[in-house]
């Protein structure tokens, strides 16, 4: 049995930090010495662009071509389409053709379950394999919540990205009640905080506040920052682009939340194990 960790990170507002979050929290991962894979859920292939993959409607293999396998019944693809990235992280990259996926997925039997065949034949490699999911609550997402162990929603310290979370934990609790009973959300992180304005730490302290008793928000906030925003156009991580800066260091942070809820987790069911 894989002891693999499989987290979708995921909010159906874009412009929240997934893709970045998906990024540096995986390199992060990475930095420890986890093994990491990065799936890009998104026709838009924001994170297959985050990871200096150029000219992705060409490639040869993608995460359309082995979802299309398993939609087909056929082997998958012995490599997958697994792109190795400098900074140890690999990549299961996407392009426009999964839109053209999502749309055959609605007429297919246990579509919901497809993404997760897919992980099944590689996730034994791995201890980390993060979804970055596309800003909707769609079959593609649902399937990455499917596949998921665990959920990580990034959310601004914004209005109207606090006001749609009620909508997205709604989706999340009708897929773990319906389709995956063992999902769960590992926690709400802020992105993108400006901590300088009053409207920020009025935000923050009221979620806090109000998801405390239900639900886990990490205790790490991300910063806002210009050189984060570049990262994309470079094509690495916030560790390359500005090692010393204070994004770097809050995702190092973050990466240490992560890695001790796993320990808490794996801790527990030895002992419950033991019993």
């Amino acid at each position: 049995m894989s002891n693999c960790k499989v987290i979708a990170i995921t909010n159906q507002k874009g412009g929240v930090g997934k893709t970045t979050t998906t990024v540096n929290l995986g390199v992060g991962l990475a930095r420890t010495g986890k093994r990491v894979l990065l799936v890009d859920a998104d026709p838009q292939s924001s994170l297959t662009t985050s990871l200096g993959v150029e000219n992705q409607d060409e490639l040869p293999l993608s995460i359309t071509t082995v979802m299309q396998s398993v939609l087909e019944e056929k082997p998958m693809p012995e490599i997958c389409g697994i792109i190795h990235h400098s900074e140890g992280v690999d990549l299961l990259p996407s392009n426009i053709e999964l839109s053209g996926l999502e749309v055959s997925l609605i007429n297919t039997m246990s579509r919901e379950f497809v993404l997760k065949d897919c992980l099944g034949k590689v996730k034994q490699n791995y201890d980390f394999v993060l979804i970055d999911c596309m800003p909707s609550l769609g079959i593609l997402t649902v399937n990455a919540l499917t596949a998921a162990n665990s959920v990580i929603i990034p959310t601004q310290p914004s209005y109207l990205s606090t006001k749609g979370l009620s909508l997205l934990l709604r989706s999340i609790f009708k897929v773990k009640r319906q389709i995956n009973p063992n999902l769960r959300i590992d926690g709400i992180l802020m992105t993108m905080v400006d901590n300088r304005t009053n409207d920020a730490r009025t935000i923050i302290a009221s979620l806090r506040e109000q998801v405390s008793e239900n639900l886990r928000m990490f205790d790490t906030e991300i910063p806002f920052s210009v050189r984060a925003a570049e990262c994309s156009r470079s094509g690495e991580s916030i560790f390359a682009h500005d090692k010393n800066g204070k994004v770097a260091a809050a995702y190092e942070a973050m990466t240490k939340e992560v890695v001790q809820l796993e320990q808490r987790k794996n801790d527990r069911l030895r002992t419950e194990g033991v019993r």
